[in-house]
């Protein structure tokens, strides 16, 4: 992919508006109409022309002695990157392995198992832990989103429990076990980033995680309700071994997109075997799965190049610079490597990303403050994984729409895993908590 230099002009906070105006755009129009009663408040403006909207401030009121072409040209060329387009694989095969699992009748049986082995007063913790579960072996929350949000909404579905609770139990989980996962892109770039070892990283946030987790787990619990567990709830196991299989192979550390091509494949040949699908049924399913996550890709294919014209106007540099003045001891050096992580998080809507930039930054302002290279790989993992479960345009909130019918204000009144991990990992910077060296800067 071809790099761009910088504008020459460059406009610090300034560029970061177009994506201030496409967040307040999106947010405040659909809050807006949620209060007027309208149905569906944040359909009314669809993100991908709020985002649109941004983009065109972006190529239009910047730099104006660099051609509309070259802006074009940069967006595009960021847009279709390597990352988006693996992301964009991973949405497509995940939607195609849902409906045909759905299809040949893996979801019911998968949603009826569920129903079987949790108490019903349990049902939406057990969605927690079970995708914090499939993340940690897939190593990819995205993965581990595709494979159960479809799964933890007919499930709330099934037993009458909040659909917008499960779905954000879902996405809790699987940035949880993303966060712990040795085999993330998150934890390799981090640990790789600031030279720590990933046993020491994952030491220090199993830690952090598995407290508020536990919390997240008994919050749910209470606010998740009893649920209606009714009806006939046989289900042939046979037809939950694609599901089993995505797990096993992921423990055994296949790429997730062979995963999932094989358990689509798997799927299938049960389907056809069961007479619960015809070839052409089979095809149909892929394709309809498919279709279901354009709209998703579009979203993040838009939103990487909206970032790519950002930057080239100096507004990732602006954030990285900021955050570099604010530090001054040791403690607040930890909480501008968690700040700069988080922020970057956000305005690239990318946690690996984000990662990889901040990372040596991070590792230089460490060294200079004595911070321990595992708590700045912890420290940057979590606050990037945090920032991504309260954004209105994350692929798991955008699949939790999409599959639960309900609205991102509705999942983010149930997103208490980020804010409890945040205040979690706060009260160990501030108290100097699982540091062996205790004698910290003011």
């Amino acid at each position: 992919m071809q790099e761009f230099n910088r504008s020459d002009k460059q406009y610090g906070f300034l560029a970061l508006l177009p994506l201030v105006i496409f967040l307040g755009l999106y947010i405040g129009v659909g809050i807006t109409f949620t209060i007027m009663g309208k149905e569906d408040a944040f359909d009314q403006l669809p993100r991908h022309v709020a985002i649109f909207i941004g983009i065109i401030i972006a190529w239009t009121c910047y730099d104006r002695k660099t051609k509309f072409t070259k802006k074009v040209e940069i967006f595009t060329e960021h847009a279709g990157n390597s990352g988006i387009v693996n992301l964009g694989l991973i949405l497509l095969l995940a939607g195609a392995f849902s409906t045909v699992t759905s299809e040949m009748g893996g979801k019911t049986a998968m949603v009826n198992m569920g129903l079987t082995v949790i108490p019903p007063s349990l049902l939406i913790p057990g969605i927690f832990i079970m995708s914090g579960f499939a993340a940690l072996t897939l190593g990819t929350s995205t993965g581990a989103q595709a494979a159960f949000i479809p799964v933890g909404v007919a499930v709330a579905q099934a037993a009458d429990l909040n659909v917008a609770a499960a779905g954000a139990a879902v996405i809790a989980g699987a940035y949880f076990g993303d966060n712990l996962s040795i085999i993330s892109d998150t934890t390799i770039a981090a640990t790789n980033g600031v030279g720590a070892k990933m046993k020491d990283k994952f030491k220090m946030n199993v830690l952090i995680a598995l407290p508020a987790a536990l919390i997240t787990a008994m919050i749910y619990a209470v606010v998740g309700g009893t649920g209606k567990v009714e009806g006939d709830l046989s289900f042939n196991f046979i037809n939950i071994l694609p599901y089993l299989f995505v797990l096993v192979a992921a423990i055994a550390g296949l790429d997730v997109i062979l995963v999932l091509i094989i358990g689509i494949i798997m799927a299938g040949i049960i389907g056809l075997a069961q007479g619960n699908l015809g070839i052409f049924q089979f095809t149909k399913a892929i394709g309809e799965g498919m279709e279901s996550m354009f709209l998703i890709f579009l979203v993040a294919f838009l939103v990487s190049g909206l970032v790519a014209l950002i930057r080239y106007y100096g507004g990732i540099d602006w954030i990285i610079k900021t955050m570099k003045e604010k530090a001054k001891g040791r403690k607040s050096a930890e909480y501008v490597i968690s700040l700069m992580s988080g922020v970057l998080s956000a305005a690239l809507s990318h946690n690996t990303l984000a990662i990889l930039i901040s990372a040596p930054i991070a590792k230089e302002i460490g060294d200079e403050y004595k911070v321990p290279p595992k708590r700045m790989a912890s420290l940057l993992d979590i606050f990037a994984c945090c920032a991504l479960m309260v954004l209105p345009h994350d692929s798991g909130m955008l699949m939790v729409e999409q599959y639960g019918d309900v609205s991102y204000i509705e999942v983010l009144k149930y997103t208490f895993y980020p804010v409890i991990f945040v205040i979690c990992t706060v009260i160990t910077i501030q108290f100097g908590l699982l540091d062996k060296d205790k004698k910290l800067s003011k």
